[in-house]
């Protein structure tokens, strides 16, 4: 199996390619990064980091891998570091009509867009999510997509009626990150089924979890799996890893430590 991941690459950090390539390669996915951006450390916590925007980069990559006739099982794709991007990617995604759409609208969270993203960024997402087969937001995602105001917990009928604004114009719906209940939990909506895989909080916020979280819901599907399971595999990846990175007490910033619990998502592969 193979997956263009059109993400950016931070050097230092462990998130985007750092972590989405270990863990869909773990999973027997050959993985072929088209960066949209490198950076010397993610964006969370560091000071002064270098940042190239590699908007020039994908379309040129695009075309190579068209001639030479390369296929893709996925294209998946996060982080983009301008408008620009959006329409690169429609023409990625246009192009291998025939692979597996995944979108992570990486924008923002704890209700709040990123620095890069502007207001228009933020809209034109919307255009790139209705091409998609599976989408990823967290919660401040989803309200940015919806138009919503960002609230930290969600009623239950809210959350449904979210899932099902989203499903209007994506197949597969995956909510990250949603406080319902008293519980935190991801929530999914695929043919009119309701999934929902409750986690343990952890009280800290590390950066790479939501990559983390999408790569492993991409290998699974592309395994074959439906996404109840692909969702509830997901979950339990990425709460092992903040666990064990919890744990050990190790600085936020760095990110989760995923290179001892990998092995949770190899030997798989039928």
């Amino acid at each position: 199996m193979r997956v263009a991941a059109i993400h950016d690459l931070s050097g230092f950090g462990r998130c985007s390619l750092t972590v989405i390539i270990p863990v869909l390669s773990a999973m027997g996915v050959q993985v072929c990064p088209v960066p949209t951006a490198v950076l010397s450390t993610h964006t969370g916590g560091f000071d002064n980091m270098v940042f190239k925007d590699l908007t020039d980069f994908i379309k040129p990559c695009y075309n190579h891998y068209k001639t030479l006739g390369i296929e893709f099982d996925a294209v998946y794709s996060g982080f983009l570091a301008s408008e620009a991007q959006i329409d690169l990617c429609l023409e990625f995604f246009g192009g291998y009509k025939n692979a597996l759409k995944i979108v992570d609208p990486v924008m923002g969270d704890y209700g709040k867009p990123y620095k890069t993203y502007t207001g228009k960024l933020c809209e034109r997402m919307s255009e790139l999510v209705r091409v998609a087969d599976v989408v990823t937001p967290n919660l401040t995602e989803a309200a940015i997509l919806l138009g919503e105001e960002y609230t930290p917990e969600l009623s239950c009928e809210k959350a449904l009626e979210w899932l099902k604004r989203l499903n209007e114009f994506v197949p597969s719906v995956v909510i990250t990150g949603v406080s319902m209940n008293n519980r935190i939990c991801n929530i999914g909506l695929v043919n009119d089924s309701y999934y929902q895989v409750d986690y343990e909080f952890i009280p800290e916020h590390y950066p790479g979890t939501g990559d983390i979280f999408a790569s492993v819901l991409t290998g699974e599907l592309l395994r074959g799996n439906d996404l109840s399971y692909a969702m509830k595999q997901a979950t339990v990846f990425s709460q092992t890893a903040v666990q064990r990175t919890y744990e050990q007490g190790s600085v936020p910033r760095n990110g989760v430590m995923i290179e001892e619990v990998l092995p949770l998502v190899m030997g798989k592969n039928e």
